[in-house]
């Protein structure tokens, strides 16, 4: 890590602590705290970081800005970063200049399609779209006479469907039809129909694997306090066990991550280096929040699942963030298909040059 992606991180982190510390939040009873937090990311340039600085942004690179993925990550931030984050990278890369507050993006399931009709409306329905209640705005890639375009919509133009999702931060259903876009730039080149869901699947990835260095050092200092029978329970060898495995979880989870991330970071295009390595830490990554939620929740008992206990503000996101992007059935099926598709000469040095 440089010097100045270290000093990113450290500044990313003490704006978490102080401002998004997960047990103040939890014992908060309203929402007002999300203002000064999204103010204060605002005005350190991390909302914009993958925006080029004449567009209005930080002009950090995508290295800087999963790094940051992965501090929200350990914070379990309930506010749209990632989703800023990826929208303004995807207007950036079709010249489009970046509206002022938080934003989403659709379609963020992979089976979900947008169309641009003949008359510049939009028509077509995307599930799941974190926040989509609560931002103003909203980056599409929608499809016009085959071809990819960016599009920026208001929300208030599109019909939604509220729904809180398992975290309370919102997976809502958004209708498109008749929606006349704000802003329209076709995608840049290097960039494909499935840009949109791989940069997702990264940047969730990368979060995941966050939340679960997060989730490990929660479960391991309570293992060490929590005293049954005359001693810590981290002394008992079933659970000496299940720590053990939810750091190789978390560790596998991370690297996987970590490679997505640098492949995308080093990339010109989205490749199908890019492809194998986000499907790939994609589907990892979904696997180690299924298991590593299920051991933390065990060390803990019945007391995790409380409103009262933070772990649950934890384990709500890592399976929220399972699904967005695609999860990994869905994932390992394309990812079966490209494997198949390159045949078995082809397999061993495709894993030889990871």
């Amino acid at each position: 890590m440089s010097d100045t992606n270290s000093l990113l991180v450290d500044a990313t982190t003490r704006i978490f602590q102080d401002l998004c510390d997960p047990q103040t939040i939890n014992a908060t009873k309203d929402d007002g705290w999300k203002v000064e937090l999204w103010t204060a990311l605002e005005e350190a340039g991390l909302s914009l970081a993958w925006v080029p600085e004449e567009s209005g942004g930080s002009g950090a690179s995508l290295a800087d800005g999963f790094d940051v993925l992965a501090v929200s990550g350990r914070f379990a931030v309930p506010v749209p970063l990632a989703e800023t984050l990826v929208a303004g990278w995807l207007l950036a890369s079709a010249g489009l200049k970046c509206p002022v507050g938080a934003m989403t993006v659709a379609p963020s399931r992979l089976r979900d399609r947008i169309n641009i009709g003949d008359d510049g409306k939009l028509s077509g329905r995307a599930l799941g779209i974190a926040f989509a209640s609560s931002v103003e705005t909203l980056v599409v890639l929608a499809k016009r006479n085959g071809e990819n375009h960016v599009v920026l919509v208001a929300t208030k133009d599109c019909t939604i469907l509220g729904a809180p999702g398992l975290a309370g931060d919102g997976r809502d259903a958004v209708t498109f039809d008749g929606v006349v876009p704000i802003g329209i730039g076709p995608l840049a080149q290097g960039l494909s129909s499935n840009s949109l869901a791989l940069m997702g699947a990264a940047a969730r990835a990368v979060q995941i694997g966050g939340g679960l260095q997060a989730i490990l050092t929660l479960a391991t200092d309570y293992a060490q306090e929590r005293v049954a029978f005359g001693k810590p329970i981290s002394k008992f060898q079933a659970v000496q066990h299940n720590l053990a495995k939810l750091a190789g979880e978390t560790a596998a989870a991370v690297a996987a991550a970590s490679s997505a991330a640098d492949t995308i970071q080093t990339m010109d295009t989205f490749n199908d280096s890019v492809f194998f390595e986000t499907a790939a830490a994609k589907i990892r990554a979904g696997e180690a929040a299924g298991q590593g939620a299920a051991i933390a929740h065990q060390v803990y008992g019945a007391i995790g699942f409380t409103e009262e206990h933070i772990l649950h503000r934890f384990t709500q996101r890592l399976w929220g963030w399972r699904d967005d992007f695609g999860n990994e059935s869905e994932w390992a099926v394309q990812l079966g298909e490209f494997v198949a598709k390159g045949g078995a000469d082809d397999l061993w040095p495709l894993l030889a040059s990871r």
